[in-house]
């Protein structure tokens, strides 16, 4: 037998027990944000509210190419989704969906993310809390300001989501 598979051969049982520490070692990182994720509750909407129901803004960002499809459903139990697809050209379509709560205090519209693409996410980092001055509200429209600029969006039926292409 050559020297080589005597080396390989020696390293066998200590890859074994690596692999079962590994294994038994305890969860970090996702778990404990998936228990925070699940803590969060949601406050619901005021009887009445208007912002409830499914609204879609097709836009444009300066920086990036392509059109965002953004819509945004606004539950009256103050739970959220949102989606966002990037279409450019003949490239397939890039998706965000995002699920949490959502609040509205007099002209402000606050989106708090929870889960980004199916994964809890970490409620202290402010990339997921959006918020959004309410500059116009309409039974059909809605237009919002945000930090990443301002949006008009259209009320959608109840079942309407993003196609996928």
């Amino acid at each position: 037998m050559s020297e080589q598979s005597n080396f390989f051969k020696g390293m066998l049982p200590a890859c074994v027990v690596m692999a079962l520490v590994a294994g038994c070692a305890a969860p970090s990182g996702p778990a404990a944000d998936k228990d925070q994720a699940q803590a969060v509750s949601c406050s619901a909407a005021q009887a009445g509210e208007t912002l409830v129901g499914n609204w879609l803004a097709v836009r444009t960002q300066k920086g990036v190419a392509g059109e965002l499809h953004v819509l945004f459903t606004l539950k009256p139990d103050g739970s959220m989704a949102y989606v966002e697809q990037l279409k450019r050209g003949r490239q397939p379509p890039r998706m965000l969906s995002e699920t949490g709560c959502w609040t509205r205090s007099g002209q402000q519209l606050v989106l708090q993310t929870t889960e980004s693409n199916g994964v809890p996410v970490d409620l202290n980092d402010p990339i997921y809390r959006n918020q959004y001055q309410i500059t116009s509200a309409a039974a059909d429209r809605l237009g919002l300001s945000g930090a990443a600029g301002t949006m008009i969006a259209r009320r959608m039926p109840a079942d309407y989501r993003l196609p996928v292409l």
